[in-house]
């Protein structure tokens, strides 16, 4: 699902079987092409669904944005579970109002398209048929043959995205100062524990353990505690585990990456403190499990400094400042509009 402030404007994405193409311009890239129905859906029958200040919406533009949002629909043969439907539904609704709320607010304040930026939006939408054929084939069914209303389409769409720029983009950069005093006033978050940075190879019990079963069990331990000794690296040790360990993590190496202290039983901790990063410990039990453990790095607590938090930070708090712009525009623009959900 799309993030709710990269709005993907739709200039126009076809519902009908013969249609290749789907046509959407975006504040965040020039052009994506939403996915197109599968014919195995039935198709909508232009049935309203909403009115804003007069300004009728389909069942069209609400199954259209139902797919923008849920794009895995062509793996489930171009239907959207049901237990998601209600949710999906709902928010496609409030995206589809959102835009038009946005496209007659860019109206009243009388934005223009440069003409240079139309035609190239409209050259660029021509680019995504593989033929002139297709292309006509979309214009017959979704414009009648009319270029000049897919032009409209188009310029709807533009101006849609120049809105957005001035009242969400241009309104939701955060500076570095910012993201600094953020991080200097919420120290408990970029704090971090006492943590082991693990490999393990495992012996489980099976589910009614017997003493012979835990003999031989504790057998392939051993043997496995020979070859886990003569490995030399992180590689090593990981193709082992993924030979010969029974736990889930065999699959990834045996590698736990980081893992919390207070997570660990008291006997890991215990083997873990007398080791230097490369050694391997010998078989600790736990419960009815043997494990082979080799530490990779011993973390000592502390906090994450600034300079290495500050990037995926400053991107966070401009997101979380978009999403609040967004719906303080969205919030301004029904308070003044007579919207209908039908």
């Amino acid at each position: 699902m799309r993030h709710p402030l990269s709005v993907c404007i739709l200039v126009l994405a076809a519902l009908s079987p013969m249609t290749a193409q789907q046509l959407t311009v975006s504040h965040t890239q020039n052009a994506a092409v939403k996915p197109q129905l599968p014919s195995t859906v039935i198709q909508p029958t232009g049935k309203p669904v909403a009115r804003v200040n007069g300004v009728v919406l389909t069942d069209r533009d609400l199954l259209r944005e139902m797919y923008t949002m849920f794009p895995y629909a062509r793996q489930h043969n171009g239907q959207v579970p049901p237990e998601l439907q209600p949710q999906i539904r709902q928010g496609a609704l409030q995206m589809i109002v959102f835009e038009e709320l946005v496209y007659q607010e860019a109206v009243r304040r009388q934005l223009t398209i440069p003409p240079a930026k139309l035609k190239a939006a409209e050259a660029d939408f021509r680019q995504q048929f593989s033929s002139p054929m297709e292309y006509q084939q979309f214009l017959n069914s979704e414009f009648h043959g009319s270029e000049k209303a897919l032009d409209g389409e188009i310029r709807r769409s533009l101006l849609i995205d120049a809105e957005l720029k001035a009242e969400v983009d241009s309104k939701s950069t955060v500076s570095l100062a910012e993201t600094k005093a953020y991080y200097d006033k919420n120290p408990a978050r970029f704090q971090y524990p006492e943590a082991f940075a693990i490999q393990t190879i495992s012996f489980l019990p099976p589910e009614k353990p017997t003493p012979a079963n835990l003999k031989e069990q504790r057998k392939r331990a051993e043997d496995a505690l020979k070859q886990a000794k003569a490995t030399t690296n992180y590689e090593q040790f990981g193709m082992l585990a993924e030979k010969i360990s029974e736990d889930d993590y065999r699959v990834m190496m045996g590698d736990h990456k980081a893992v919390d202290r207070a997570k660990l039983a008291p006997q890991v901790v215990q083997a873990l403190l007398a080791m230097k990063a490369g050694d391997v410990t010998d078989i600790i039990q736990v419960e009815q499990a043997f494990t082979i453990i080799r530490l990779n790095q011993h973390v000592l607590a502390g906090k994450m400094k600034f300079a290495d938090v500050k990037a995926s930070l400053q991107k966070e708090l401009e997101k979380k400042k978009l999403n609040d712009v967004r719906a303080a525009l969205d919030k301004r623009l029904r308070k003044t509009a007579k919207v209908e959900e039908l």
